[in-house]
């Protein structure tokens, strides 16, 4: 990887872009969560793509935030009977060394080749808490990812599906089939994903942003984010929302132009989605 590039060359960029700011937060004595294994993981590149991304100190806290809340939505949801996790575009994560897991939970990673091959030499010393897999595969081949999703609904009795910072690199197709595709197995029981609001969604629309992320560029687009969703089967149970978390946990709120107003409190957040029978 080479360090002296600080633009995001491409979406496996944004991976070290996010680790950067988990790691930043562990160092923090009033930290919301310890990830030591992020800076294992991250090197030069990712601090640069960090210290230089538009927006950044806004970017660091919502990274911050959502991690905190999808944290504690496994807490939740794991003694619910989920014998499976599934984090599609798992990127740099690491709750399967830093969370509390059952030893029996299976727990498996897919993203890119080129994640898996970095997480697998970054990694191989450090001991997961529970039964992780890693598999290399793109999400946007359909076939490949549905015989895939077969197999895994075949193998578990109720499966969990992360998807954290993916769906926005979709497009409203791409994003469709997936959600129809996880719909039409019935052992995927939950789904935890991200929320934008219309401002957000104007937002990253600016041309500085574009040119910025031209090379992982945003392509989900939906006229309402939850109606999305329901249409392709997963009702909405519970939604965290940034700003309402930060103000909670006493943490500052960033503002960022026009962003600066009451209304950024549900600007950003993380959802809860469950399986519906329809």
């Amino acid at each position: 990887m080479n360090s002296h590039h600080s633009e995001i060359n491409d979406v496996t960029d944004t991976a070290l872009w996010v680790a950067a700011y988990r790691a930043e937060e562990a160092e923090r004595k009033d930290a919301l969560f310890k990830d030591s294994f992020a800076s294992l993981l991250i090197g030069d590149h990712g601090h640069s793509i960090a210290a230089r991304t538009q927006g950044s100190r806004y970017t660091a806290w919502s990274v911050v935030i959502r991690t905190y809340i999808i944290d504690n939505f496994f807490k939740n949801l794991i003694p619910k009977d989920i014998d499976t996790v599934l984090n599609l575009g798992a990127g740099l994560d690491t709750r399967p060394y830093r969370l509390d897991l059952p030893e029996n939970l299976r727990w498996i990673e897919v993203d890119f080749q080129k994640i898996i091959e970095h997480k697998n030499e970054k990694l191989k010393n450090e001991k997961p808490k529970c039964k992780l897999e890693r598999i290399s595969l793109d999400l946007s081949v359909a076939e490949d990812r549905d015989n895939f999703l077969k197999k895994i609904s075949y193998e578990s009795k109720n499966v969990l599906v992360l998807t954290e910072g993916v769906i926005p690199y979709l497009s409203n197709t791409d994003a469709k089939s997936l959600a129809g595709s996880l719909h039409s197995y019935k052992n995927f029981r939950y789904w935890i994903t991200e929320y934008y609001s219309p401002e957000i969604l104007e937002f990253l629309r600016t041309p500085k942003r574009l040119k910025q992320m031209e090379n992982a560029p945003f392509l989900f687009y939906p006229s309402n984010w939850f109606e999305f969703f329901k249409e392709a089967g997963w009702k909405n149970i519970e939604t965290k929302y940034f700003g309402e978390e930060s103000e909670r946990l006493g943490r500052t709120q960033p503002t960022m132009g026009k962003l600066s107003n009451e209304k950024v409190k549900r600007y950003l957040g993380y959802s809860i989605y469950e399986r519906d029978l329809i």
